[in-house]
């Protein structure tokens, strides 16, 4: 049944009419084929690939839609590849849950797999007097949320791991680790075909409704959606109705359920959108650091800090800027501006010298950005997950998933067992 929707989807969304004049979906054409199928993940992020993975390995039939032309190419590709330990997220938060319950599962999973990752251990510190106090609060957070590894020591100690390392106090997290993310998201995406899974790229999830108790997703060419514009929305070439469905979209989540007739407005969480900015380290053969380094967070983030990739690479960031006013196709096919300024690199500068005093001028070089989908926004405090299921937004056999940022790369195997054991029927 799989292999004949997805045929379907494709030969169908070639030959139907590309855009139609109205803002409402209520007027599908009788004329679009419809199929039936089991389970639909949409986003093709390690978010999605593992929840797709487990569904079938529950034994149930997944179709994984994505609007771009391979997995991964959102937030997943653009972050810091690092496995939390769970240490700054509020106690019972889902994001201290998952975190903590993912890095169990991800180092075994990394570990079963043969997927490149190290336990390199963190060093969060504080550099002046007054940030000692937040310093506290972390590690109290951390404990509580059952990370008890965490060790606090004085500045002279941590400088003696760390000898290009400047600070008063440091929290140490032997458990924080680093992880190849696309290799990680490859042995998933190998798992979850091999047990009745299929991707479909360059496919795009426009909107939908209920239908009794069934639901109805639209699905577009991603070339053809484009092209369109609000008041032209693209006229679905298939109609699928599955049995389950998870909006695991990354950026676009919240955009997609606006579009999902049935759904009140008000369980919709809004979608901030921050860029953050990577530079890498240049004309230094060895890595001035064993331990990934991280300050004191900031508003919007945790702080410039210093990330080692697996091939020994430094990297400083992310920054936080903040993106007003993006348009839907922007959202729904990621086309956010993802270039890094050179003139960017002058605010890092003194942000890392804060820790790391020796850095050269000239010595950073632009290396990648990537976008957060937050909750909440500046100077606002920071959000939860958010998972919803029908007993919020009403609509059977549907999850959303909104807000999944960092730590949602350690946070994936965690957030993938509990849709598994709290939506499958």
């Amino acid at each position: 049944m799989l292999r004949v929707a997805l045929r379907t989807l494709k030969n169908s969304i070639r030959s139907t009419p590309r855009c139609y004049g109205s803002k409402s979906f209520c007027t599908i054409s009788d004329k679009i084929p419809k199929e039936t199928v089991d389970c639909v993940v949409i986003g093709a992020g390690v978010v999605g690939i593992a929840v797709a993975r487990e569904l079938a390995l529950k034994g149930r039939e997944v179709l994984v839609i994505e609007s771009a032309s391979t997995f991964g190419t959102g937030t997943s590709s653009r972050n810091s590849e690092v496995i939390h330990a769970g240490i700054y997220y509020p106690p019972k938060s889902l994001k201290s849950i998952f975190c903590v319950r993912g890095k169990e599962l991800l180092y075994k999973y990394c570990s079963d797999h043969g997927v490149p990752h190290e336990r390199i251990g963190k060093l969060i510190v504080a550099t002046g007097s007054s940030e000692i106090p937040k310093l506290n609060d972390i590690l109290c957070h951390g404990i509580e949320n059952g990370v008890n590894d965490l060790r606090m020591m004085e500045g002279s100690e941590a400088m003696r791991m760390e000898p290009e390392l400047q600070c008063m106090k440091a929290l140490l997290s032997p458990s924080t680790g680093i992880v190849d993310s696309h290799s990680l998201m490859l042995s998933l995406m190998g798992e979850a075909e091999n047990h009745r899974t299929t991707f479909s790229y360059d496919t795009t999830v426009t909107g939908g409704h209920l239908e009794g108790n069934q639901i109805h997703l639209y699905t577009a060419e991603s070339k053809d959606f484009e092209k369109c514009t609000e008041n032209f929305p693209p006229q679905p070439g298939l109609v699928l109705i599955p049995k389950l469905v998870v909006n695991s979209a990354g950026l676009s989540a919240s955009s997609i359920a606006r579009r999902y007739i049935g759904i009140a407005s008000g369980v919709i969480p809004p979608t901030y959108y921050a860029r953050g900015c990577y530079f890498t380290l240049s004309n230094t053969p060895v890595s001035p650091f064993k331990h990934l380094i991280y300050p004191i967070p900031e508003d919007g983030g945790i702080g410039v800090h210093v990330t080692l990739d697996m091939g020994g690479h430094v990297k400083f960031g992310p920054d936080v800027e903040w993106i007003n006013d993006v348009d839907d196709i922007s959202i729904f096919l990621n086309k956010f501006d993802y270039s890094v300024s050179a003139d960017r690199a002058q605010s890092f500068y003194p942000k890392v010298r804060r820790y790391y005093p020796s850095l050269k001028d000239g010595s950073l070089e632009p290396g990648y950005a990537g976008i957060r989908p937050k909750l909440t926004g500046p100077r606002q405090s920071p959000a939860d997950f958010v998972v919803q299921g029908e007993d919020i937004h009403g609509v059977p056999g549907l999850v959303n998933l909104f807000g999944i940022e960092s730590p949602g790369l350690t946070s994936s195997l965690a957030i993938a067992e509990y849709v598994a054991a709290n939506f499958l029927k």
